[in-house]
């Protein structure tokens, strides 16, 4: 294969991190490809509904900087949180200039509301629509940059030589077919892995940390992978998000009896444990926000009023709202500097897949928008600046294996059933490896993972078609969220103390 066929920068990955590299590589001269498992408006960034933070004024940066870190419980790096910081004025300039239509107070100035564990409130919001937003402007900038997609292709390995990324093998969805794709330098974007929780997690299907799991194949560094954010109000029943804005706008958490328990603008991980509690405990908690009415509910979180409506047959202006705690955000990820770059040369990564030592334990609310945004510009910037001499030696080595891998699945027999274990391994996940953890619990999982990962290799799929088969797409995705929990379930067992969003319930220091 000749160099007129090696792209300069392959975007894995089409949600707001992929989706800023690609535009960023683009407008520093790169030939870009965005290749992707969905389509770019499927990502999970549209679920990003509470806002984006900025500093209210110079004088609040240092306090957003402040706040970051003490969510992060010390395991954020305070040079990269602080350029985060520094650069979220310009990161918003740049979305309002190219369309993201922020709401607006009387005076034209992008309205701001508090969100929990911030001492100002700093978060930028679109109603309550701020990540579908920012997405869908993303993306019509790229189809105006004339960016390329590649969508439903599913990434399966890396191609790396001497320690260097030169490309990668994908899944064609439509046709089961092994596609090897060449690159001068690889954006990883592909999203956290919150669908290890399945009925339990706010994250759609697709959120099964392909990126992170690939990762792990190749030695590629990754950390921090026990860190799971459950966020404190998702739908009882259907696990469907309920913004953080509605605390933010001043919604109260109530018992049965009426009663408040907790402050709710308090950071995610206090909270959700808190309503959590109550759960076990055989109380139901709701979200009052009757008290508000229907025009500021209707001004300020739509969505939020047309979900409960359709999913609860519930008015917000009039009735509470059950809720319950779901896993909503990957803090761990593939391990970058604050230049994005791993430790595998030529290979970056972005967003939600990434642990570029940011959110730490314990995500502050309205940073993740932020974050891809401001990190996608930087990832798509240093990879563009790459112009090493590409030679690929290996040539259609890793096709032909994963070929052979995928021809081998559809050959095995089939005698354990595939979504039993998927299941099983949710529910084990969200016991054992959720809210509240101890060192029993733990072992349970590990010893309950290993009868699952048997299971697995013990099955194949039923459907033998090559044409647009999702079960051959959801074996593999299985195989990666195994590969993660086992991770998961190893850090956490070895993190003896309760550090943020996890909460060792045996521990006695």
């Amino acid at each position: 294969m000749n160099n007129s066929q090696v792209l300069d920068v392959l975007v894995i990955g089409s949600g707001g991190a992929g989706l800023t590299a690609a535009l960023s590589a683009k407008e520093h001269g790169a030939n870009v490809t965005v290749l992707s498992k969905t389509f770019p408006t499927h990502s999970q960034t549209a679920q990003a509904q509470g806002g984006i933070n900025r500093a209210v004024d110079a004088n609040d940066i240092a306090s957003h900087v402040d706040d970051t870190l003490k969510s992060s419980h010390g395991l954020g790096c305070k040079e990269t949180i602080s350029l985060m910081c520094n650069l979220a004025p310009y990161t918003i300039n740049w979305l309002d200039e190219i369309g993201v239509p922020f709401s607006r107070t009387k005076e034209g100035k992008i309205k701001q509301r508090p969100l929990g564990g911030a001492s100002s409130p700093r978060a930028c919001y679109s109603s309550d629509y701020t990540g579908l937003k920012i997405l869908h402007t993303l993306y019509d900038t790229c189809i105006k940059n004339e960016i390329t997609f590649i969508n439903e292709h599913m990434l399966l390995s890396f191609i790396i030589e001497d320690e260097t990324i030169k490309g990668i093998t994908a899944l064609n969805i439509n046709t089961s077919e092994v596609v090897e794709i060449l690159a001068k330098t690889v954006i990883m974007a592909t999203g956290g892995y919150g669908s290890i929780y399945s009925g339990h997690t706010t994250n759609s299907y697709a959120s099964t940390g392909d990126g992170i799991a690939v990762a792990l194949k190749y030695g590629v560094e990754v950390s921090n992978l026990e860190f799971v954010q459950f966020h404190p109000t998702s739908m009882l029943g259907n696990s469907i998000l309920i913004s953080e804005s509605a605390r933010g706008e001043g919604g109260y958490l109530v018992d049965q009896y009426g009663n408040r328990f907790v402050d709710e603008l308090k950071p995610r991980d206090v909270v959700a444990r808190e309503i959590y509690k109550k759960i076990v405990y055989g109380d139901t908690v709701y979200l009052d926000l009757r008290h508000l009415g229907l025009e500021k509910i209707m001004e300020t979180m739509p969505q939020e009023r047309d979900l409960a409506m359709k999913f609860a047959d519930i008015k917000l202006e009039d009735e509470l709202l059950p809720i319950t705690p779901a896993a909503h955000y990957s803090m761990g990820g593939i391990k970058t500097d604050i230049n994005c770059q791993t430790n595998i040369k030529n290979l970056f990564a972005v967003g939600e897949c990434a642990d570029a030592s940011i959110h730490g334990a314990n995500r502050l609310g309205g940073n993740s928008l932020l974050e891809i945004v401001t990190f996608g510009k930087i990832a798509g910037k240093n990879a563009a600046s790459i112009n090493d001499n590409y030679e690929y030696k290996s040539i259609n080595d890793i096709q032909v294996s994963d070929t052979q891998r995928i021809d081998n699945i559809f050959n095995m027999e089939v005698n354990e059933n595939l979504y039993t274990i998927k299941s099983n391994l949710a529910k084990m996940m969200f016991k054992d490896v959720g809210l509240f953890r101890n060192n029993d619990g733990l072992i349970d999982a590990l010893e309950e993972h290993i009868h699952l990962l048997n299971q697995y290799d013990n099955t194949g799929i039923e459907d033998k078609s090559k044409i647009y088969n999702k079960a051959l797409v959801e074996f593999i995705e299985l195989q990666n969220t195994l590969e993660i929990s086992k991770v998961i379930i190893t850090n956490a067992l070895n993190r003896s103390q309760s550090c943020g969003a996890h909460f060792r319930s045996d521990d006695e220091s």
